[in-house]
């Protein structure tokens, strides 16, 4: 078996890139709502649906760790997709093949992460989960059951989309790339094939077959963040939205926790700028969690206060009345508000700088894969008449 390349886990740091760049004609021409709708959580009935079938045989740690990193640039990118001038839903599903170690030769060396989800701390705790080892890769395998056991949505207008990636033949395995394609197909379902390594004639044929673009990553090419002048400031005010949070019912405890340990994983050194991501992320409306905090749940009409039981409630709000309930809730919010107000500000502010200093590098021939993809992927977005 070749040994993991550094490379399948730029994949990952990319798929917000690339899904904005395939199938994208499938979205109305409509312009970004002002920051207000945008905080309030604006939301469509519609949904961006990405499964990400991941490849841990080998020794990926180091790649897996870079996955980490990527997953809340990847959240921030998509945040901005609009339909009749709506934010869609975005959920994403994870599934692992190729190891060994936690799963079985009767399902294809493939194990299921994660079902369709629009809680990203469990996204980020799920990835944070992984290890590597040695294993077989059957692509054409992951595809089918992805396709087959997820819970794709009906609605022919929703953005479906697979991405794998793996460095082994395409080829490989009991179940025919081609049939597993067709069969998405049928389905809605645009995929992607990304190959890590030096140019395989198999994984060409997939992309082929998927009728969409092959993706080939140069191994040799590191995901590199620009530091920039706002970053600790975006980073703290990152961790200062969780004093926001309102942990209630039978979640919140478990959530809250969640969200504070994610939040650390993001501070670790090998998560380079994780934490300014994360904090963008964070100041999103994609970033909800209605299932554990009360700001959220009120929000999105999942609780009433009025009804609400005083054992489901965080302490604070106990003995309140639910009229001074609604107004602790409302503060709460408006603090919230204030705080990711503050952080886009910021945001905004730190790419003009990161696009002076990557202009620059890109003028000594030091342009990032990453950059290059960014430029590559909203140039073909604006041509199909997307909206950011």
């Amino acid at each position: 078996m070749k040994e993991a390349t550094r490379s399948r886990v730029v994949v990952f740091a990319h798929v917000a890139l690339v899904a904005l760049s395939v199938g994208i004609y499938r979205w109305a021409k409509h312009p970004r709502p002002a920051d207000a709708a945008v905080a309030a959580g604006q939301r469509s009935e519609g949904k961006i649906q990405l499964a990400l079938l991941l490849d841990t045989s080998g020794s990926m740690s180091g790649l897996i760790d870079q996955a980490r990193s990527q997953l809340w640039k990847m959240v921030t990118q998509l945040d901005g997709a609009r339909r009749a001038g709506q934010r869609p839903r975005l959920e994403i599903a994870l599934y692992e093949y190729g190891n060994p170690i936690r799963s079985s030769a009767e399902s294809g060396w493939i194990r299921r992460i994660s079902a369709f989800t629009d809680d990203l701390d469990r996204v980020s705790e799920s990835l944070f989960a992984l290890d590597t080892n040695g294993g077989d890769e059957f692509v054409g395998q992951v595809i089918r059951t992805a396709s087959r056991e997820l819970q794709w949505s009906q609605d022919p207008r929703d953005l479906k989309m697979v991405f794998v990636a793996g460095n082994e033949p395409f080829t490989q395995g009991p179940v025919p790339p081609a049939a597993a394609i067709a069969e998405a197909r049928k389905k809605g379902i645009l995929v992607n094939v990304i190959h890590c390594g030096s140019e395989d004639p198999t994984w060409r044929d997939g992309a082929r077959l998927a009728g969409t673009d092959l993706l080939n990553i140069d191994h040799n090419q590191a995901v590199a963040h620009v530091a920039a002048p706002q970053d600790d400031e975006i980073a703290r005010l990152g961790t200062a939205l969780n004093s926001t949070y309102l942990a209630y019912g039978a979640e919140g405890r478990a959530g809250a926790e969640r969200q504070a340990l994610q939040d650390s994983n993001a501070f670790t050194k090998s998560q380079s700028g994780s934490a300014v991501w994360r904090a963008r992320a964070k100041s999103s409306a994609s970033y909800s969690n209605a299932r554990w905090d009360l700001v959220d749940a009120v929000r999105d009409g999942k609780v009433d206060l009025e009804k609400a039981g005083a054992e489901e409630l965080p302490e604070p709000l106990r003995a309140m009345t639910p009229a001074q309930r609604q107004a602790f809730v409302q503060k709460q919010a408006e603090e919230r508000g204030r705080l990711q107000k503050r952080i886009r500000e910021l945001s905004a502010k730190r790419d003009e700088f990161v696009a002076a200093v990557r202009a620059k590098q890109a003028g000594k021939g030091a342009a990032s894969l990453d950059s290059a993809m960014l430029s590559a992927t909203k140039s073909q977005a604006v041509a199909a008449g997307f909206r950011f």
